[in-house]
């Protein structure tokens, strides 16, 4: 088949719209043209196919160009390409990997420091992340093992409202490990049931307030 010459266009290649030649990009002096709105299928002239794409104010655009002769479709580009890259962000958000965020406590873990670490796995868990909390033991500290997995059922109780116990608390060396995962909900949905359920909950203490004034 012959070649028609094209004009030059930029090689993005993280852009997914620079992975299509379309109208006059299309160097084939023949295509095959496919699609529902085709008034025949079959193979075309470029300057027939071309034609036809202006003539419905659409775009000719070449979706498999190593076939022999380029297959193409008359679409509209900028709809074409949204869907693609939609479909793209859909499918890599469904096979993003979790990520799994350590916080280390010691057997000697105060209460402020406690409350501390645990907002940050608290936060962890509503993003979506496991969270991998240990109690590491240096030197005599091993013989606390029981302090240590105190302090690991207490995060498991703090936290049981969106977190699921996935790894329990256990000995690894000098350190007892367990693994919290979230919920299976929504990003950002633990957090907006708490608020709604704060928000249900005023008014019935402000109404309790104003019965108390009028009596």
């Amino acid at each position: 088949m012959g070649k028609r010459r094209r004009k030059a266009r930029p090689n993005y290649k993280d852009d997914i719209k620079f992975k299509y030649r379309i109208n006059e990009e299309i160097d084939a002096t023949q295509v095959r043209l496919v699609g529902d709105n085709v008034p025949q299928q079959g193979i075309y002239p470029i300057e027939e196919a071309l034609r036809l794409a202006r003539q419905m104010e659409l775009d000719l655009v070449e979706v498999a160009p190593n076939a022999d002769p380029p297959v193409c479709r008359i679409m509209d580009f900028n709809k074409f390409i949204f869907e693609k890259k939609k479909k793209e962000k859909e499918q890599k958000k469904k096979t993003q990997q979790t990520e799994v965020k350590e916080i280390r406590f010691t057997p000697m873990t105060d209460d402020h420091d406690f409350e501390f670490k645990l907002r940050y796995a608290r936060s962890f868990l509503e993003n979506g992340d496991k969270v991998k909390a240990y109690v590491f033991f240096k030197g005599r500290q091993i013989v606390f093992q029981d302090r240590g997995e105190q302090v690991l059922q207490r995060m498991i109780e703090e936290l049981k409202d969106i977190a699921t116990v996935e790894s329990p608390p256990k000995m690894e060396g000098r350190r007892m490990i367990m693994i919290l995962a979230p919920l299976k909900t929504k990003k950002g949905k633990v957090k907006q049931a708490q608020t709604e359920s704060k928000e249900e909950a005023e008014p019935k203490q402000n109404g309790g307030e104003q019965q108390s004034d009028n009596n």
